[in-house]
Formats: structure tokens, sequence, C-alpha cells
């Protein structure tokens, strides 16, 4: 079962910058995603790459959220900029669709 270990979150102002990256135990040839969830919220897809590199992005994101992967390290990143309080959220990575399991997350809070 592939583990996944997320990190680079914290706190951070409004119009901040934070990189985000995950670890997986096995290969992340696959269609890859970045999720988040807020408190009281659904889980949500925010970014994705696919196997062969195209990129999609959610409208929230779209031009200030940047996904990328290093195939060879097993490792994703989402890099995020001009941040706002409603990026508030606990972030995951997980393939598209998701693998059974998660892994812990990373918090990112961002203050107005």
């Amino acid at each position: 079962q592939v583990q996944l270990m997320e990190s680079g979150g914290g706190l951070v102002q409004a119009g901040g910058s934070l990189r985000l990256s995950c670890v997986a135990s096995e290969s992340i040839f696959h269609d890859m995603g970045w999720y988040r969830q807020a408190p009281g919220n659904q889980r949500e897809l925010v970014a994705g790459i696919g196997r062969f590199g195209t990129t999609t992005y959610a409208d929230s994101v779209k031009g200030r959220f940047t996904i990328s992967r290093d195939i060879a390290k097993k490792m994703v990143f989402l890099q995020m900029n001009s941040l706002k309080p409603d990026d508030t959220a606990v972030y995951y990575c997980n393939a598209r669709p998701p693998w059974g399991n998660w892994g812990q997350g990373t918090q990112v809070t961002v203050s107005s």
C-alpha cells in the first residue's frame, strides 16, 4: 500500500507563498493531484498533473498555484502564490482518482 507524506505547510499572510512537497513510497508515474479540505467542507481537488505532464487546476487557484513533480524522487510539489484566506485548509497529495489511503496532510493557514 503506497504511503504518502506531505510537508511544507504553515502560517502565512495573505499575498504570501508556500511550497508544498509530497513524497510517495512507490512510483508516482500516475495521474497525481493535490487536494485540500477546509473545516466543514468536503475534500476537493485543486491541482492535477497527468502521467505525461499535463496540468489542470481548479478555477479558484488557477494562475496562483503550480503543480510539478520529480518522478525519480517520487515527489509531487505545489507552489502556491498570492495566497488568500480562503486557501486555508489541510492539503493532501494523492493519485487521481485517489488511492485508498491518505497521508496526514499539511496544514496551510492564511491570515488576512
